[in-house]
């Protein structure tokens, strides 16, 4: 399953730097070429971004590497078990993320101002948003209806909100109608245009299965899930743990959905080989780029897992929603797996590194789980289907 999501916040707070570190991440990924055109516009003012900017990101993931070491047949000490060359490994590929740098929004935009009808038709493509918010300090660059990193995000979903509320004040009353789903949707309509007018934004609405389902039909911005990257300087790294335990003391969000990142570094970063990106971390005093912290807060915010396989042909990461079934699960790699599934053979990560699945069969750490197996974070798994 793809996962996308949408960069958003005031202007010149630090997005298409951001963004522009993910792309040359990606580049990096792919090998791509020295040439940045495709790099998100960068400048002083409002709307350099207008039409979005979107790049694939991959994730990293270390198990992978793993992985194709046991495939190959090298121990993953990295002591060679028999003759095999590291050339040998199969082709890694790794789950993506996919990023939009959205244009740049002022108070008004519910109202078209600014670029604000774009702005909004571009949210409601993505499965998240990623707030960024202004917290450093540059003269230098215009602080256009920025005010602090709290106001900042106030002011952006306050424009959401109202959107939202546009959105449901065009819903037509069906009257007295004998429709029962009629209804019902204009029940919902009713309770989420209340909460919303009270200031309360459409995920943290109280709603059963069934009124969920009818809220989903009517795509509110408020009811994607967000993250807030706190775009600091670099000097403040060190600190973020109580820079994002503060914020979130001072919103209504969970430090979970709270990244701390210094955009100028991270486009930095992304320049260096990866052992110069470690040592520049450390001189930091920071273990993780801000970019693997933001993907990963990502997966957690959106509740998805990775399940694994590995085989000759290729070692790959696989994104799937938590709670899905082991069916389920096999339709991501083939729609005609779910129809011919038979089971699912897993292996724990940790038991498979010891020697792939030859090892794993003869030690009977092999499960043979059915359709309805509940998949986990890390699962190898190779899917038996018919004919």
């Amino acid at each position: 399953m793809g996962l996308s999501v949408g960069i958003v916040g005031l202007p010149n707070v630090g997005k298409s730097t951001l963004f522009n570190a993910l792309l040359k991440k990606q580049a990096s990924f792919a090998e791509a070429s020295a040439s940045q055109a495709g790099l998100a516009k960068v400048a002083n003012f409002p709307f350099t971004t207008i039409e979005p900017n979107i790049g694939v990101v991959p994730v990293s993931d270390e198990r992978l590497e793993r992985l194709a070491d046991v495939v190959a047949g090298i121990s993953t000490s990295g002591e060679s078990k028999a003759t095999p060359e590291v050339s040998d490994r199969p082709p890694i590929v790794q789950a993506t993320v996919e990023f939009l740098d959205i244009a740049g929004l002022i108070a008004g935009a519910h109202k078209g101002e600014g670029l604000g009808n774009k702005f909004l038709a571009h949210i409601r493509e993505v499965d998240a948003i990623c707030h960024v918010v202004r917290a450093f300090s540059d003269p230098d660059i215009i602080k256009e209806g920025a005010v602090d990193p709290k106001t900042d995000l106030e002011i952006v979903e306050t424009e959401l909100k109202l959107a939202d509320f546009q959105t449901l004040e065009k819903q037509k009353d069906p009257g007295n109608t004998p429709d029962k789903e009629l209804k019902k949707r204009w029940e919902v309509v009713i309770k989420l245009k209340s909460e919303i007018q009270k200031g309360t934004p459409a995920r943290e609405i109280n709603l059963s299965e069934e009124e969920a389902k009818i809220a989903k039909e009517l795509t509110l911005l408020t009811s994607k899930p967000i993250l807030v990257t706190l775009n600091v300087e670099e000097k403040d790294l060190a600190n973020a743990e109580n820079l994002e335990e503060d914020y979130a003391k001072n919103t209504s969000l969970s430090k979970e959905q709270i990244v701390t990142i210094c955009a100028k570094t991270e486009a930095e970063l992304a320049e260096l080989t990866p052992s110069d990106q470690k040592e520049y971390l450390e001189n930091l005093g920071v273990e993780n780029s801000g970019l693997e912290r933001l993907i990963k807060k990502a997966f957690s915010t959106l509740g998805l897992i990775t399940f694994l396989t590995a085989g000759e042909k290729e070692v790959r990461a696989w994104t799937i929603k938590k709670d899905t079934n082991a069916q389920e699960a096999s339709g991501v790699i083939h729609t005609d797996f779910m129809d011919k599934f038979i089971k699912a053979d897993i292996v724990e990560f940790e038991r498979f590194v010891e020697g792939g699945w030859k090892n794993a069969r003869e030690k009977g750490y092999v499960r043979s789980e059915g359709r309805d197996y509940v998949m986990k974070e890390g699962d190898v798994v190779e899917f038996r289907t018919g004919s």
